[in-house]
């Protein structure tokens, strides 16, 4: 089940599209990435904080589904989730949405490094903040 979830209004730009008319592939990890950084901004911990405290995030590994073509001037919604349970990996699911219409879903997994990449418990603040949000 998901704790804590977050989402961002995307409208398809252009210069989004491939030859065929539809939303190229890699766009959708941008937007993922969008909806993380909201995430963590209404968690109550921003990714920049989070890096002046010295956690960084880096992406592990990363996956998308797509069941369904976005195309130019589509207004979406890309939703992040984070689940309850923290460790020194978290993983995030995301689903893109239009309107009612579920478009593509994806998964990424971050670790909890230092600065100089070390793998690091995630801070209590953080597993704190996902625990206490409902």
């Amino acid at each position: 089940m998901y704790m804590l979830s977050a989402f961002v209004d995307i409208r398809v730009r252009y210069q989004e599209t491939d030859q065929m008319g539809v939303v190229y592939h890699a766009n959708y990890f941008t937007w993922f990435e969008s909806a993380r950084i909201e995430l963590l901004d209404q968690l109550g911990w921003p990714y920049r904080e989070m890096e002046q405290a010295g956690y960084l995030l880096p992406v592990l590994g990363c996956e998308a589904s797509f069941i369904k073509p976005a195309q130019f001037d589509d207004r979406l919604q890309v939703r992040a989730f984070i689940r309850k349970h923290i460790s020194a990996r978290i993983e995030i699911s995301y689903e893109v949405n239009r309107l009612e219409t579920l478009l593509a879903l994806g998964k990424t997994t971050h670790a909890f490094v230092d600065k100089k990449g070390k793998l690091i418990r995630p801070p209590k603040t953080f597993v704190d903040l996902v625990n206490t949000k409902d």
